[in-house]
């Protein structure tokens, strides 16, 4: 087997048992020198360490493995025959040769790509690939639909029951004026990154990185706001942070504030599924359903949760069919959990308690292959 070449690309080795498992970084099939360098340098803006060779590798690990496989169009006819793989991808400078169309379905390439048009595409795949992730984390985000409904306190009982269930599990708080999901965990003297050191981020965050910059309160990591008063975040920066919690795979979940303003619009457009909480009164309704027309043509999968106790004549049924909305369950009244958070126990810790055994079901129902249920 030839050696891989060192700059920048590293050799077949594992890394040691005590660094625990490692994501590989691509393979790279090619012996043009130019569009060698080109892909090394595009890695390195990535972040990754590819592994090179001239044909398929010999060791069947190292073509079926890695996350990606960059062919190179000078390699394309030398790929023939290797075992059709996820991820592969041919890489040239003439996306107009209609051979090259026809070598990439021999090989099962997923697509051409021409450089350098393409290389920020290349980038962004080669990140996505080093995060590791099968499939992007289930956002769900949560609004009251009139305000003390019980969304934040329905958000961290659902992102603790993520994380006893072993998800990795990431809780943004979106409402900079809802006094600080942080401090409804007990977490808010854990160092960490607030959403104030975001402000100016645009375009791509390192979803390890912002991961590991977040303080974690009982298995979840929060992205809350800090003491000092809340200034509106820029529609970018909420942008780029959820995107990078997204890729990360596993749960987020999103506080969402009532209101439809920049920011606010941009973490709608990034949820899987959204819950609006309501509790079971007529005054609750009429205001649940200015935020049904305010956010739901901003959320793709819109439910209601609702809340008792309820007042005479309405049941969940009842107060989800005059939303005109999917019932996504009924949020227990629990009149104990005041009484817990003075006693310094985030709402839903309890796993046997209402709000646990409701979150625990959400999470059965709604991470199963498919989506939400």
């Amino acid at each position: 087997m030839e050696t891989s070449r060192t700059s920048g690309a590293r050799g077949t080795t594992c890394g040691s048992a005590a660094e625990g498992p490692r994501r590989g970084g691509p393979l790279i099939v090619t012996e043009d020198l130019g569009l060698l360098d080109d892909l090394l340098r595009l890695c390195a803006a990535a972040g990754v360490e590819p592994e090179v060779h001239h044909r398929v590798p010999e060791r069947r690990a190292s073509w079926t493995d890695p996350p990606l496989v960059l062919v190179g169009d000078d390699a394309a006819a030398r790929c023939r025959g290797a075992v059709r793989r996820p991820g592969t991808l041919l890489v040239g400078r003439d996306r107009d040769d209609p051979e090259l169309w026809r070598l990439a379905v021999e090989i099962g390439a997923e697509s051409v790509l021409s450089l350098p048009a393409a290389e920020g595409l290349l980038v962004d795949r080669l990140a996505d690939a080093a995060e590791g992730a099968d499939r992007p984390a289930l956002t769900v985000g949560v609004v009251g639909g009139r305000g003390g409904a019980g969304a934040s306190t329905l958000a961290c009982g659902l992102a603790l029951a993520a994380a006893r269930a072993g998800h990795r599990t990431l809780l943004v708080d979106g409402d900079p004026l809802g006094g600080g999901l942080d401090v409804l965990l007990g977490g808010e003297r854990e160092e960490g990154r607030r959403w104030p050191d975001f402000a100016t981020s645009k375009g791509r965050l390192a979803g390890g990185a912002l991961e590991e910059s977040l303080p974690s309160v009982r298995g979840v990591r929060v992205l809350s706001w800090g003491r000092d008063p809340a200034a509106p975040m820029p529609p970018e920066a909420v942008r780029s942070v959820l995107a990078a919690a997204r890729r990360r795979g596993g749960v987020v979940v999103v506080d969402l504030p009532r209101g439809a303003d920049p920011a606010a619009v941009e973490a709608l457009a990034q949820l899987d599924l959204g819950l609006l909480v309501v509790p079971g009164e007529l005054r609750a309704v009429a205001a649940a359903h200015r935020m049904v027309s305010t956010i739901g043509p901003a959320v793709r999968d819109l439910r209601a949760v609702v809340r008792g106790p309820y007042a005479a004549g309405l049941d969940e049924r009842w107060v989800a069919d005059a939303l005109r909305l999917p019932l996504a369950g009924e949020f227990p009244y629990d009149p104990g959990i005041v009484a817990d958070q003075d006693a310094g126990m985030p709402p839903g810790a309890e796993p046997r308690g209402p709000l646990g055994r409701f979150c625990t079901a959400f999470w059965e129902r709604a991470l199963v292959p498919g989506g939400p249920a």
